[in-house]
């Protein structure tokens, strides 16, 4: 399978994006990644050269290891970018002068960890997905019933009774199922239309009663309710929310492992997670956005509050 990765990075989750392309470098992944941004590309991509086969205006490429390259596109959108993620991912399956056969998506704060292949077998089973650490919601749910308004106004048709709720920070798609992603921009453009759905926000003073209060991922939670194409879903191992994952980790939440103190977190009763060992772990390969001491300060730094952690923690 010719699959293309994509991402949506601004600001410093560029650390996450390099300790990604290096997990999927070591994952077995070759070919092209797309890393849409606002802002600037970081420094470590100084040496990124134009590529004018792209068809986004000012597109750089940089060669990053044997078959591997890594494209910078700057998104010009009033969106955010977490918002924009199935315009993007049409726009590689669409726009790019390549014959892929899937697009799949990361978030810049998740690091992969089983062979790349497995991902392709995944896909190939329907739109790949994985259930958040909140996971369960039943079909008659009432932010459901509230959903299949939208669905309705979207000019769909609820497919699938679902009892999971899906994390927004991967999604994998192959073409023949890219009927997913035109039916996730249609939630999105009734929810501008008729629910007040904000796409310029990712975060807004509502609580979880409201039918958007996490933006991307209600709407790709709303997509998989009402699209044709069959859904493979994962556990919430998937992304390592709990013990026992073997595809990847997912750092949500804050402090990101890049800026996180760790002595001083455990400290006060949070140990390291899974995902941030997986991101210091991953740093080191073919992109290096650290030297190589400040990284083995900061895995020492990690065994430290592993050990402190172990005699206190968070109830």
């Amino acid at each position: 399978m010719n699959s293309a990765v994509c991402t949506l990075f601004e600001g410093q989750y560029h650390y996450g994006l390099a300790a990604l392309v290096n997990s999927l470098f070591k994952s077995g992944y070759r070919g092209q990644i797309f890393a849409g941004y606002k802002g600037s590309i970081p420094e470590w991509a100084a040496s990124a050269q134009e590529n004018r086969s792209l068809p986004w205006q000012g597109a750089l490429s940089l060669s990053v290891g044997e078959e591997l390259k890594l494209n910078f596109v700057k998104i010009e959108t009033e969106y955010h970018l977490t918002n924009y993620k199935p315009f993007f991912m049409t726009e590689i399956l669409q726009d790019v002068n390549a014959n892929f056969d899937a697009v799949v998506y990361f978030d810049p704060d998740i690091t992969t960890k089983c062979d790349w292949r497995f991902f392709e077998t995944w896909i190939s089973n329907g739109i790949a997905l994985v259930q958040d650490i909140h996971n369960n919601m039943a079909p008659t749910h009432p932010l459901r019933m509230e959903w299949k308004k939208i669905i309705k106004k979207a000019g769909r048709k609820t497919t699938h009774d679902l009892y999971s709720y899906f994390n927004g920070g991967f999604c994998g798609v192959s073409k023949q199922n890219a009927e997913f992603l035109r039916v996730w921009i249609d939630v999105i453009g009734a929810g501008v239309k008729y629910f007040d759905f904000t796409p310029n926000n990712w975060d807004n003073r509502f609580d979880r009663g409201y039918i958007f209060y996490k933006h991307d991922q209600d709407t790709l939670n709303i997509a998989a309710m009402c699209c044709d194409s069959p859904i493979s879903e994962m556990g919430p191992d998937g992304m390592d929310f709990v013990h026992g994952g073997f595809t990847m980790s997912h750092a949500v939440g804050s402090p990101k492992p890049w800026k996180n103190n760790f002595t001083l977190s455990a400290i006060t009763g949070r140990p390291p997670s899974i995902a941030d060992k997986a991101y210091w772990q991953s740093v080191s390969g073919p992109i290096k956005p650290y030297h190589s001491t400040q990284v083995r300060v900061r895995k020492m730094s990690i065994l430290v509050a592993s050990f402190i952690s172990r005699f206190y923690r968070r109830s």
